[in-house]
């Protein structure tokens, strides 16, 4: 299952910034494990974007799970929209990264 994550934030970013080390090192666990293809803010910065692999096995409680580990989250910093998507065209080539 593939889904894109769209993180808004719901502070200033100057609120958000001291965060975002802790917020990229949660990512970097989640790119190790296989679950994070791509990421990266907006422009400007709003927020950001994720691009997430899931096993078909596991469904919409594993989106609630990436969401809620975010140190954005559990500070109250961001608010995620979860979007199970099911990519067409190109979608052999992300089954491949």
């Amino acid at each position: 299952m593939y889904a894109l994550a769209i993180i808004r934030y719901r502070r200033p970013f100057e609120e958000i910034a001291p965060h975002v080390d802790e917020h990229r090192a949660y990512l970097r666990e989640l790119k190790a494990a296989g679950v994070l293809l791509a990421s990266g803010p907006f422009d400007p910065r709003t927020g950001g974007g994720l691009l997430l692999r899931l096993p078909d096995t596991e469904g919409p409680a594993a989106l609630d799970r990436i969401r809620d580990g975010d140190p954005f989250t559990k500070r109250a910093l961001a608010q995620y929209e979860l979007l199970p998507w099911n990519p067409v065209i190109g979608k052999d080539d992300l089954d491949r990264l």
